[in-house]
């Protein structure tokens, strides 16, 4: 199924998505797409969809055919600080401010957004299955995001990584469990869980 193209014609959307919000650690990254709105392509869908493979096939795609694009980071300090979800908003704000060409509506992955940006923008609930510029951004930002794992696992190979992108897993959290929490672990979360801390 071909996602829709744009939520209005003759306007310049972005599409906004972020991914790692629910990780123990690492970033959360965020990215903005602007389609053409002639745009089509059957095979972009919401990235957890997807294959590896067909994610990471669809990054060049995506990155040569789209008006403008770019990826952003919310830190590991910046989500402890202001807490997830405010991270969340503040990588997609600094996605929507590098892009090189300027849009006049926002379409975000999700339920709410908050920023000092003064675009319009709708909230749409499973937005990356819905609008194709919004499911290019979670394919950018997921991509990005796995590799910049994959490479952090090489430095930090207890907490499997490479498999699991920082989400709880049980070979992450038996790591978290027989070595601890490193610099790139989410202090503002529970690393493991309530039994065993008390074990601990």
């Amino acid at each position: 199924m071909t996602l829709k193209p744009f939520l209005e014609a003759n306007r310049i959307e972005a599409g906004c998505d972020e991914v790692g919000r629910g990780c123990l650690a690492g970033p959360v990254v965020a990215a903005a797409v602007i389609l053409p709105t002639n745009y089509s392509n059957q095979w972009i869908n919401d990235s957890k969809k997807l294959g590896k493979k067909q994610r990471e096939d669809l990054i060049e795609e995506i990155k040569d055919k789209a008006l403008a694009w770019k990826i952003a980071e919310a830190t590991v300090e910046e989500i402890d600080k202001i807490n997830i979800l405010n991270a969340s908003f503040l990588a997609m704000t600094r996605a929507v401010k590098g892009l090189t060409l300027l849009p006049e509506h926002l379409l975000i992955d999700g339920n709410r957004f908050k920023s000092d940006l003064k675009i319009p923008f709708t909230c749409m609930i499973k937005g990356d299955g819905k609008y194709a510029s919004i499911a290019a951004a979670s394919i950018l930002a997921k991509v990005h995001r796995d590799k910049f794992m994959e490479d952090l696992a090489e430095k930090f190979p207890h907490y499997a990584w490479e498999k699991n992108a920082g989400y709880p897993t049980q070979a992450h959290r038996k790591g978290i469990q027989d070595e601890g929490p490193c610099l790139w672990h989410r202090k503002s979360f529970q690393l493991l869980p309530r039994q065993l801390q008390l074990e601990l």
